[in-house]
């Protein structure tokens, strides 16, 4: 009779093999986007390969050719990006002071990994910044 009582639980208390698989389970919900965008990323790596969700495209607009010139170069140095297009002559409407403006801007389609889009994303702004508010 003890090492059946041994071997059952207290009454009141669920066994304990039910209660660790509702703990397993509960874990692998709350863990689960973390490890998928991990293994997808180590998959990526590994292979060489394209994931979904590893790379992005940038846009931004510049002022002139020679300022989105001088960025793209600035970028690819840094190793911000893999590839750098220049688009002339975009035609943009938006916004200023109440008024819709129009203005001829330079576009550039930034390729990078997703990863990285942060950090280009610091890095550009200021300058951008700097030369539109110059060409004013």
């Amino acid at each position: 009779m003890d090492k059946l009582g041994s071997r059952c639980p207290l009454p009141g208390y669920p066994r304990p093999s039910v209660f660790i698989c509702l703990l397993i389970l509960i874990a692998s919900f709350l863990t689960y986007p973390m490890l998928k965008t991990l293994s997808l990323q180590l998959h990526s790596t590994v292979t060489g390969s394209y994931v979904s969700g590893t790379y992005s495209i940038v846009f931004v607009n510049c002022p002139n050719e020679q300022i989105a010139r001088d960025i793209a170069r600035a970028i690819l140095d840094k190793k911000l990006a893999a590839s750098v297009n220049i688009l002339p002559k975009a035609s943009s409407l938006y916004f200023w002071n109440g008024e819709i403006e129009e203005a001829t801007q330079i576009l550039l389609l930034i390729k990078t990994k997703t990863s990285k889009v942060h950090m280009l994303s610091s890095y550009i702004r200021p300058k951008t910044q700097r030369a539109c508010c110059s060409q004013l």
